[in-house]
């Protein structure tokens, strides 16, 4: 929500290991520069037509800065659960309050030779009308999921909420 602090490099998160259980905690920013596995949240949301919010990441972000990305969501504060992450998360990446619980889907271990983080994939309702955070978004727009996969190999997306993506893909085909 715009009244409340950014997240900051200075967050205390929780490091988890291959099983997710909480191992110690470390600064974000720490994390990030020694690829300390963490936690980490992406929630689908869809407005009052079923159409998914899109947005590009600021310049500015830590990871991933100024590419496209289907998910809200962000890292899981030491001690926080997944499920109040997400909606933490959901709230103030859309800029709204009142939103219901997200709904949760499936997790993995997303794992790459930067970065590797427990990822929890949610998907929650958005019929009210968003003021995303400038800090976090410099653009967004709602598209139906034909325009998604249109844009998939036209635009830069982030390679997590990617990954994220194609395996909310596979579990619905499932």
């Amino acid at each position: 929500m715009a009244d409340q602090k950014p997240r900051s490099a200075d967050e205390l998160l929780d490091i988890v290991d291959e099983q997710d259980v909480v191992v110690g905690q470390a600064r974000r920013e720490d994390a990030m520069a020694r690829r300390l596995r963490h936690r980490c949240v992406f929630v689908l949301a869809r407005d009052a037509d079923g159409r998914i919010f899109v947005h590009r990441r600021t310049p500015e972000k830590i990871v991933f800065p100024s590419l496209y990305d289907m998910f809200v969501g962000g890292v899981v504060g030491a001690g926080e659960s997944y499920a109040e992450a997400a909606l933490r998360e959901a709230e103030e990446e859309l800029g709204v309050t009142g939103l219901p619980q997200p709904e949760p889907l499936f997790h993995f271990l997303y794992e790459t030779p930067e970065h590797t983080w427990w990822s929890h994939v949610y998907e929650v309702s958005c019929p009210l009308p968003v003021n995303p955070q400038v800090e976090e978004v410099a653009w967004h727009g709602f598209l139906t999921d034909e325009e998604l996969e249109r844009r998939l190999p036209e635009w830069e997306w982030v390679p997590d909420g990617r990954e994220a993506y194609r395996r909310l893909q596979e579990w619905r085909d499932r």
